[in-house]
């Protein structure tokens, strides 16, 4: 194993013109395109073996969950042993043999491997709208509520912090549409149910604490290699907006977090960004054009970026034109379209005058290829009909039992198994709920208390001396009562009035006075 390039296979007319990619221009990016059955997942699993055993760190995504078999050794039982063998034999490869790799397995589930986290805030408002597929309105109101986080001191950890604070804005969208603009309720529920649809699809465990720490993603083992992470991702593209904006979250933080490093002998780690072709289907050009960015200057911080797709035509042409590494498999014109298609993938390559590159990209069966890898100075060097070499670890999915153990046995075991759900933003607000209610209350107690004693006030100022009872009812009876004696008396009073202002009334006072003088 010569230590400043990567062997990838035998070209040349009789496959012994070794094919190599240079380490020290192996962070200019590159391509593995090709139909489906062509041979590119074998591709990169030799370039993650190829890129491990020179010390480099890999990250790569499972689609279709063959290769964790990088984890165990190839055994000679296996049914294309002989072919392998003659394979190598044919392109010169004296070095073959079987071996396993340090791999370190993720899942954003967490069911087959550690899990991936990261937080509300890390992602940001730009990647957050593209996963939940938002309008622009809806957007502008989603960074409104991430500006009110910063300014209220509410950590955005997961999803339910999220939920919170768009409730918050929804609270207070009169304030905050004086000073941000329209904040409409259709669009704040239109957010809620798309956070909603991403729960349920179990995008609400890529979100919370402890976080992923892009260190654990560039480690080396003692011997020298590089660890291969791969992240399970046949579950995750069910979910393939989920699955691409995560990959280009990850992107993005180390080419906001690494260091500038120039051009480094060989890369810190390379970046595998497989079924790329999601990555760009209707993306807002405000995306594509963040990562044309960071593929153009992601380099210098010594990180080489793969994209493997089917067509070379998936990934936007200025992307493309930074790609100087490619591995082109086979590619099948059945209409016009993929004739078109096969033409463009054809002028990108730097011309070989034994063969016509479009008839070979053609052609090339399982296993070869048409590759190009960059030369001295980063000169794209000339287009070769590549027989690709064969792995030296296991070709297929280990089982579920062997992945439990390397899990087990994982440098990185129970780090990330544990869910941290600390002070946050949902916390917060509903401890500010709480609160707001406790004083509420107090408020109303005290305001009955008033109204009471203000009761008791007015009815001690008409106190008559007598005993007051304390039931409504029999106050008013006594009153009653008191009203109809007072009205009894004034009748009698009346009566007799006009009894003695009378006739008899006059015999009677006679009579009286009469006796009365008498009896002197």
């Amino acid at each position: 194993m010569v230590n400043d390039r990567i062997f990838t296979g035998g070209g040349g007319e009789d496959y012994k013109l070794s094919q190599d990619l240079l380490l020290k221009y192996a962070n200019r990016h590159g391509l593995v395109a090709g139909a489906t059955g062509t041979g590119k997942t074998v591709t990169l699993q030799i370039l993650a073996e190829s890129f491990s055993a020179q010390g480099v760190p890999v990250f790569l995504s499972d689609v279709k969950g063959d290769l964790s078999g990088l984890a165990k050794a190839g055994s000679p039982d296996f049914k294309l042993h002989d072919a392998f063998v003659e394979r190598a034999e044919k392109i010169g490869f004296s070095d073959f043999n079987y071996a396993a790799f340090p791999a370190v397995f993720w899942d954003l589930f967490g069911e087959q491997g550690h899990p991936v986290r990261t937080t509300v805030s890390e992602m940001g408002p730009l990647l957050i709208s593209r996963l939940l597929e938002l309008t622009e309105a809806q957007e502008g109101i989603l960074n409104i509520a991430f500006r009110v986080s910063d300014e209220q001191g509410l950590p955005l950890l997961d999803l339910k912090d999220l939920q919170a604070i768009l409730v918050w804005v929804g609270e207070n969208a009169k304030d905050l549409s004086l000073r941000y603009g329209n904040v409409a309720t259709s669009s704040l529920g239109a957010i809620q149910r798309r956070l909603l649809v991403l729960e349920n699809q179990g995008g609400a465990k890529l979100f919370g604490e402890p976080a992923l720490e892009l260190s654990d993603l560039m480690q080396t083992t003692p011997d020298g290699r590089g660890h291969i992470n791969i992240l399970a991702a046949d579950k995750l593209m069910g979910s393939p907006r989920l699955y691409a904006t995560f990959l280009l979250w990850l992107l993005s933080e180390l080419f906001e977090e690494l260091p500038e490093v120039g051009d480094p002998d060989k890369p810190k780690l390379v970046f595998f960004f497989d079924e790329a072709h999601l990555l760009f289907e209707d993306s807002p050009k405000a995306l594509v054009d963040k990562v044309e960015q960071v593929a153009r200057l992601i380099r210098s911080k010594g990180v080489g970026v793969y994209f493997i797709t089917q067509n070379p035509t998936d990934v936007p042409e200025d992307i493309l034109g930074q790609l100087g590494n490619r591995v082109q498999h086979a590619l099948r014109a059945f209409t016009a379209r993929d004739r078109k298609a096969l033409k463009l993938a054809a002028e990108t390559y730097r011309d070989n005058p034994r063969f016509e590159i479009e008839e070979a990209i053609r052609e090339v069966g399982v296993g070869e290829a048409v590759t190009s890898y960059l030369e001295r100075k980063g000169i794209p060097g000339v287009a070769e009909r590549t027989l690709i070499r064969p792995p030296s670890s296991q070709l297929g999915p280990i089982s579920k039992d062997e992945r439990a153990l390397f899990l087990k046995s994982s440098p990185l075991a129970g780090k990330y198994e544990v869910l941290i759900d600390r002070n946050s933003a949902f916390e917060m607000l509903s401890q500010r709920s709480e609160q707001a209610a406790k004083h509420a209350a107090e408020a109303e107690l005290l305001e009955e208390e008033a109204s009471v004693a203000e009761r008791e006030f007015r009815a001690a100022r008409r106190f008559s001396g007598k005993r007051v009872g304390r039931s409504t009812s029999r106050v008013s009876a006594s009153r009653s009562a008191r009203t109809r004696e007072k009205d009894w008396g004034e009748s009698i009073g009346s009566m007799l009035k006009k009894e003695l202002t009378g006739t008899t009334g006059r015999r009677i006072v006679r009579g009286i006075l009469g006796g009365f003088f008498k009896g002197r």
